[in-house]
């Protein structure tokens, strides 16, 4: 019997899902111009994967943005209102750190089709996925450090382990981007492609993964994760607790401001 999730614009409104030979493509979609994560969407990413997994009708999982961006970072209002009122960051802590496991727990194997920007957990989530393809003009980075946030919701975790620790502390504590050619050459991502090419690159890497046994292919990505897991248990709750601590100090705001802004930020080192 199937076990289909339901996908109504009532259940899920950040996301659009498509449907083709047991492959789902779901899509972030925002009224944000670069797919920005807003309350809603956050609450969303912490369930959708679950219910991907469960999803019987399906065996590889496509996972991209709708609109110009895959999905480029926090949305500014929604940092206004955690830094007016801090409990609200601390509510989503269990979101947050259920978004990451929820990912590497989950059996199918994730393509992400980054056709955009992918900053801070827009990043995080692109990079946890098994194959990330890009557009080669695509930008990726962790610039949790440009809105005074301790890269907590998975930079963190993931970046070292796929670029090793002193670039990946550079990349993290610097917030600088890179471009989806400079992230190939790093070992950051898998592809990156000129834009209409993505989509072919795509369909081959689906063709390998469907032309060996399902439960192979899903277990050895399961054992492959085992050790992503265990760091992430290892590590999430302090990352989540010191970003929720950094969203606190008087430079939080003023970075914030000032990115909005387009200036250099006046520091007081608080």
């Amino acid at each position: 019997m199937s076990t289909n999730f339901d996908i109504t614009q009532e259940t899920y409104t950040r996301f659009t899902f498509e449907r083709s030979d047991h492959i789902l493509t779901a899509a972030i979609i925002s009224e944000h111009p670069v797919n920005g994560v807003d309350g809603p969407m956050h609450e969303e990413l912490g369930r959708i994967f679950n219910d991907l997994q469960r999803d019987s009708d399906s065996d590889i999982i496509i996972l991209t943005g709708k609109g110009r961006a895959f999905c480029a970072g926090g949305d500014f209002d929604w940092f206004d209102e955690q830094i007016a009122d801090p409990r609200k960051f601390r509510d989503i802590a269990w979101e947050a750190k259920r978004i990451v496991s929820s990912i590497l727990e989950m059996e199918k194997p994730i393509i992400c089709r980054l056709n955009g920007a992918a900053a801070g957990l827009g990043a995080t989530i692109a990079l946890l996925c098994d194959i990330i393809v890009a557009d080669e003009t695509a930008v990726i980075g962790d610039p949790h450090v440009k809105v005074g946030l301790v890269a907590g919701d998975g930079g963190a975790l993931i970046w070292p382990q796929l670029i090793g620790f002193a670039k990946a502390k550079e990349l993290l504590m610097t917030g600088d981007l890179l471009s989806a050619s400079e992230a190939k050459e790093l070992g950051l991502i898998n592809y990156a492609v000129p834009a209409d090419q993505i989509d072919i690159k795509i369909s081959e890497l689906v063709s390998k993964l469907q032309g060996n046994p399902r439960w192979a292919v899903r277990w050895t990505k399961t054992v492959a994760n085992i050790p992503l897991r265990a760091l992430a248990a290892q590590m999430m709750d302090a990352a989540i607790g010191w970003e929720s601590v950094s969203n606190y100090m008087d430079d939080r705001k003023e970075a914030v401001d000032a990115v909005r802004e387009r200036r250099a930020p006046k520091l007081g080192g608080d």
